[in-house]
Order: C-alpha cells, then structure tokens, then sequence
C-alpha cells in the first residue's frame, strides 16, 4: 500500500454495517511511558517526487534564492533520520533519472566529527518488493519482508547495518558533505533510517537531483557542486501534498497531512504495570483481556485521549503539525506479567488492529469478521522473555494486518501460581503501515487453555 493511500485512509472515519463487525469487551489503557528527547529528521512530504528539489533543509535562509525553504536548525549530539519518498518520473522519455540526497553542512568554526551509527536504505523494486505475505510469519533469519519500509525496519530492530556505510565524516568548518547520494529509478520507492552521532552542530539538507550525463547515453551520479547548486538556488519540491487540518478542527474530514521537518522524539520506552507505584501488571480474569494502545494520534485515541504522535520542533506549513505515524519511531515495552491467582493460568499477548476510534462508540475494541482490503500494519516484532525450561528466548515475526483485523497470538505464556514473568516487546512502527493498534494481553479460559 502506498504512503499517499494510507495517508487518504487515516483521514477517513466512515462507519461500517455493524453485521461485518465484532466488539470485544474489554479495557482499553493509555500507554505509560514518553518519548525521549533526541530529534529524529523526517523527509516524508511530498511523498511523489517528479523533479529536483529540496525537500527539507535545517540550513538557515540566508542567501538562498528560495528562504522558505530552509528551518534553520541545527543538530548536535545523537539524532535519527527517516525519509520515504515515490518517484513516478519516466525515464524512458528523455529525462535524467532523479538522485536522493543528504547533505551535512558545518556552520561553525571547528571541524564537526559525524558518526553513521546505522544505516539502511532499500529501494522497493530492487531491493524490497512489495509482495503477498501471510498474516504471521516467524522472521528469525530476517529474510521475510514485504515493502522497504518493512525491511528497513526489521534490520534496525536487529541492529544490522547495510553494507557500503561510511562510519564517520569529517566536515570542515563552513564546508559541506554528502552523506548519502543515491539513485531514485523511474516508478520506485526508497526508504531511509539512519542514526547519527556529531560532536558538534551540524545543519542537514534533503534534496533530489537530476543525474549528470556527460555524454550521450551515459548517467553519472550528481556531483557535490551539482546539490551546493540545489541548496542555493532550489525551492522547494513540487508538486506538493494536500495540507493538514488545523489541529483544533472540528470538520468531519480531517486531514493529517505528511511530515517535513524535525519531530522530538526516536523512541518511546515503558514499563507496563497496574499503577505508577506498582512492579507488576496483574494478568486479567480468565476469559478478560486489557489492551494498550499503540501510536494513537488525533481522532484516533481508542477512548485514552492519549496521542503519542512526537511533535514537531520545525516543520513547513503546509506538512503535518505532528509527526502522524511515527515512522521509525522504536517501542521498547516491559511487561512484568503477574499471576495473583492460586491456579496456572495461560496469557496471550497479541498485536491487534482495531477499527479507529477517538472515543469507544461500545464498551470494547471494535474489529471486522472478514478484515481484507488495505494493509494497515506490516513489519517484524521482537519478543524477548523466558520459556517454561528456564531458556532465555528472543523471537521474532513478521505481521500483515488489515483493517479491522484481531491478531493472532505472538505468544501463549503458561503462569504458575502468584509466579511474574517479564516479557519484552520492541518494534519500529513500520513505515507503510497505518495507525493504531493495541497490543492486547488476554487470560485464557480454561476451556480456551485445555485445547491448546
């Protein structure tokens, strides 16, 4: 599914015959928790790239043809970068295929270190082809992937770096350096995450770029002079995407907008327990179940009123005002899953995705009997925890989701009598995916339990 559709479905809140649906009583909380502070760089609008330009630059405006189009801010210490963007330029016709582009400039005085901490970019013909998966699928090797946004997300969860990555720059003051400079072939798509280190400010620019051809039927990748001449005289890429909605509106279409500029915040780390002066979180009644909501953002709350979309230091007016989705974004959650009861009892943990709500319209998450349609979640999850044996264990899937669609079960813990168990759950909410999902613990019945 592409970004511009699941940007145009996260707008929609049509209702659908409650015959098709299914409601599952249960409670629905907040998640606990907060984003960290490091500032994570996002090049998402417009998500279609037809020509060069710049699509986001923190230089500052002075002397440049084109001012709007630079945020003046600049970057220190540790940060992340994450860009998807769609050419649909036909190279058959004539025009120079399009090049992608990061610049780092260095506006002090000392020469700035830059560390490539990690770094994965794939292209979706080449390198990751959108492909039919099934809903669950063990990913333990990492080779099961559907999409660039679900490769490169599933190599950062397991901290692989691409090949081909220089680890560190160093840039002179006052001076510029390409940090990635790579191809954009006509009808394709390339995802980009990358965390960075700089023991100084640096300012960051990305942009797109015609290739050189220096001769008839020959393409060489743009020069360093050929992106200075972007950043100096470029404005920025057009066409552009449809504006966001004012964050107080109350028009029934709401629009999210895409997201250009500097968010705060590159992971959201908790620990699940009944209370803020708890250690544990005491697993439901047989049969009972208690969600979580994950990535929850405007109008779409599950009844928590709690939006975990990171703000936005800088963006341009016309991308989003929040940064919807949190592509990227890293969950780290702890479970400390407690058994107060005198009986054994099994717990499912499971990643679900509910129909979007701001407010529960019953009094439970609502699904589709026959989810099909549009994918709305589509990367591997990382479970962490202890089996029966006494093993540490570390286990890994690939999920397809569709709207509406309950999940199946990531794993069924037997409990022992007033026994606790940690289980730990960590993600990159995958780009290409549309939020938001809960991740569900239910206690199994002890009919459910006896046939399994």
């Amino acid at each position: 599914m592409s970004f511009l559709l699941s940007a145009l479905l996260l707008a929609q809140s049509t209702p659908i015959a409650t015959a098709s649906e299914l409601v599952m009583p249960q409670e629905v909380r907040p998640l606990p928790g907060q984003l960290d502070q490091f500032p994570v760089l996002h090049s998402n609008s417009p998500e279609i790239v037809k020509t060069a330009g710049i699509l986001v630059s923190t230089l500052t405006p002075e002397g440049k043809n084109f001012p709007q189009a630079h945020l003046n801010y600049p970057l220190s210490g540790r940060f992340d970068l994450f860009a998807h963007h769609v050419t649909r330029q036909d190279s058959n016709q004539g025009i120079r295929p399009l090049y992608f582009g990061v610049m780092l400039h260095n506006p002090g005085d000392h020469p700035v270190k830059v560390l490539v901490l990690q770094a994965n970019s794939y292209l979706s013909q080449a390198d990751a082809p959108f492909i039919p998966l099934p809903a669950f699928k063990n990913n333990t090797q990492g080779t099961v992937f559907s999409g660039p946004g679900s490769r490169t997300a599933g190599d950062v969860l397991r901290r692989e770096r691409q090949s081909g990555w220089s680890t560190n720059l160093i840039i002179p003051p006052g001076e510029q350096k390409m940090l990635l400079n790579l191809p954009m072939p006509a009808s394709n798509s390339r995802t980009t995450w990358m965390r960075l280190w700089t023991n100084g400010p640096v300012q960051a620019a990305v942009m797109t770029q015609h290739a050189r051809s220096p001769e008839k039927w020959k393409i060489q990748a743009p020069l360093l002079s050929d992106w200075q001449a972007v950043l100096e005289n470029g404005d920025l890429v057009q066409p552009r995407d449809q504006p966001p909605s004012e964050p107080t509106s109350t028009a029934a279409q709401f629009f999210y907008g895409r997201v250009a500029g500097i968010s705060k915040g590159s992971e959201w780390k908790a620990t699940l327990t009944d209370s803020t002066d708890s250690d544990a979180l005491e697993i439901p009644k047989p049969g009972h179940g208690i969600s979580y909501v994950i990535n929850s953002l405007d109008r779409g709350t599950l009844g928590t009123g709690q939006i975990q979309s990171a703000p936005m230091l800088v963006r341009y007016e016309d991308t989003a005002y929040r940064s919807h989705g949190n592509y990227g974004l890293r969950y780290n959650l702890d479970l400390p899953l407690k058994n107060t009861s005198d009986q054994t009892q099994i717990v499912a943990l499971s990643l679900q995705t509910p129909i979007k709500e701001d407010q529960l319209s019953q009094s439970g998450l609502r699904f589709l009997r026959a989810p099909t349609g549009p994918v709305f979640f589509r990367g591997t999850i990382r479970l962490s925890y202890t089996d029966a044996t006494g093993q540490q264990q570390k286990r890994y899937f690939h999920l397809v989701q569709n709207r509406g669609q309950r999940g199946k079960a990531l794993l069924s813990l037997p409990l022992l009598p007033k026994q606790q168990q940690r289980v730990n759950v960590e993600f990159l909410y995958p780009p290409d995916s549309t939020p938001p999902q809960v991740l569900s613990i239910q206690t199994l019945s002890n009919t459910t339990a006896a046939s399994k």
